[in-house]
């Protein structure tokens, strides 16, 4: 008995019902490798990887993958749309106010509380988004020294 196999980036955008191209699928690992990338990180990353893409490319090709689940656009307020590849699970972020980095949160307690509100107004609940702000370890010594 075999082990089951990790899908290729092209079979996956297959698989998401996505025309598989070169730009595509440098996208999808560049947000994959990436830690909460801006647009422009995402578009560098891409070209370093296929060369010359336009950033109305990039923008389309985001809108598609994450239409498709592929990846995630998070929006912290002041701030520019990240992208990134945790997908599936319902995490949160935590955001420095100083520098702006962006970190992986899992839910507070157990199996994603966050999903029962105590008033859901009638509405089927699937995801929660929660942004914690502070300063992260890098800002909070500098405004100490």
């Amino acid at each position: 008995m075999s082990a089951p196999t990790t899908p290729t980036t092209a079979e996956e955008l297959r698989g998401a019902g996505l025309r598989v191209t070169a730009a595509r699928v440098a996208l999808l690992e560049t947000v994959r490798h990436g830690d909460h990338l801006d647009v422009e990180a995402i578009a560098s990353g891409v070209r370093d990887r296929v060369g010359h893409i336009s950033l109305q490319a990039v923008y389309e090709a985001l809108h598609a993958l994450t239409a498709a689940g592929l990846i995630r656009r998070i929006e912290p307020a002041g701030s520019p749309a990240r992208f990134e590849g945790r997908i599936g699970d319902n995490h949160h972020h935590v955001v420095c106010r100083s520098c702006g980095v962006v970190a992986d949160v899992d839910c507070a307690v157990g199996e994603t509380p966050c999903l029962h509100a105590s008033d859901d107004h009638g509405f089927s609940i699937d995801e929660a988004e929660v942004i914690y702000w502070g300063l992260c370890p890098e800002c909070s010594t500098a405004c100490t020294s």
